[in-house]
């Protein structure tokens, strides 16, 4: 089994050499063929506009078609345009005076299978403990049936345990219920420097420049184009691109996009809250970030990646996984989103510890953290 890249001090990740842009564009493509081919081509056109199903022209969608991906049969509804969102409020919670000990368990849980994302989408926004009141949806959010298992105070009590348990690390969690849209956080919710879970932020500014026109994901790149470099930016966390795509957004671009969804953000810094992080990708999978073709697309680059050994491994079964992990020096981090049927949850672990020496101990308290979390609420 080939062992997944490494990351080194300097915080540098390097893309699979199977990694590979998507397809040429169809006008490309047409130059190769004979006239005779193209008049098929044609008329096959023509019967598909006929047919209504030509998503191109749908209302909204951008200019420049998203890059080709594999991306899931469902996608979350969305708005064609940004929503501009107020800073989030948290739920913070205090773990018991008299932690439990935990123990690393003798065998982990097998890797989930990819599920495709759910048509409908919940609107989500922040409260208080005492005033859950969420922030009204785009018009194209749909609500979910009430969730059967939600986040409770037993819940709280055990993840306030781990915390505690493990007090030698610097621990963050931020939960959120997408059918509520509450979010709830636990330990340290302080700034820590979000590595590479950040890269999700700087695709969304980059997409967001397309969807309004200013710039194309197939504008050339580096050694690719635009579009090629967010894959291997979030796919493969792959820091060329990344500051590849920062230099094409600006350093007062992504600081005012991510001002419009509630974020202070300076990216010579990259600090993060997990509330904050939390607060990104509830606003991602309810669809009100992006378009659905690039919500869709940007998902399933959070999808087998190139660093599955946090999160993943201690879903059970039958859940979807939506994850960005970060690893920089000291800090070790995993956030994602849940999705089983028609219910998810946003599920961020900030850490931060000595550095890569204690790997192990927090990859074993992100895991016990999931695994309490996937029992409680799936």
């Amino acid at each position: 089994m080939t062992k997944p890249p490494r990351h080194y001090a300097t915080g540098g990740h390097r893309a699979d050499a199977g990694s590979k842009p998507g397809p040429e564009s169809l006008t490309r493509r047409l130059r190769w063929f004979r006239p005779h081919y193209l008049t098929a081509a044609g008329v096959a056109v023509a019967l598909v506009i006929a047919g209504g199903v030509y998503a191109s022209v749908q209302t909204g969608l951008p200019v420049d078609p998203p890059a080709a991906a594999a991306t899931p049969s469902g996608t979350p509804a969305a708005s064609p345009t940004t929503v501009k969102a107020s800073p989030t409020p948290t739920v913070t919670h205090t773990g018991p005076a008299s932690p439990k000990a935990t123990h690393p368990p003798t065998t982990k849980a097998a890797p989930p299978k990819a599920v495709t994302v759910p048509a409908s989408s919940a609107p989500a926004a922040p409260a208080g403990k005492s005033t859950k009141v969420p922030v009204a949806a785009s018009k194209s959010a749909k609500v979910p049936a009430a969730a059967a298992r939600a986040i409770g105070p037993e819940l709280d009590e055990e993840i306030g345990e781990i915390i505690q348990a493990n007090s030698a690390y610097a621990v963050g969690v931020s939960l959120i219920d997408l059918s509520d849209g509450v979010v709830h956080s636990y330990g340290a919710q302080g700034n820590f420097v979000a590595a590479s879970t950040a890269k999700i932020l700087a695709a969304s500014a980059y997409y967001h420049l397309v969807e309004t026109g200013r710039a194309s994901l197939f504008a050339p790149l580096g050694s690719s184009t635009a579009g090629a470099q967010i894959r291997l930016m979030v796919q493969q966390s792959n820091n060329d691109s990344w500051a590849l795509i920062l230099a094409a957004v600006g350093q007062w671009g992504i600081a005012d996009y991510a001002a419009s969804i509630g974020i202070t953000y300076d990216r010579t810094v990259n600090l993060l809250t997990p509330a904050e992080m939390a607060r990104i990708l509830q606003l991602l999978y309810t669809g009100r970030l992006l378009n659905a073709a690039h919500t869709a697309q940007l998902l399933s680059y959070m999808q087998n990646t190139n660093f599955e050994t946090l999160i993943p491994p201690a879903v059970p079964p039958g859940i979807g996984v939506f994850h960005k992990y970060g690893l920089l020096f000291g800090n070790l981090h995993d956030a994602s989103v849940l999705v089983k049927g028609g219910r998810a949850f946003v599920f961020v672990v900030y850490t931060r510890g000595v550095g890569y020496s204690d790997m192990g101990p927090r990859t074993w308290i992100i895991q016990q953290l999931t695994r309490t979390v996937t029992a409680a609420l799936f």
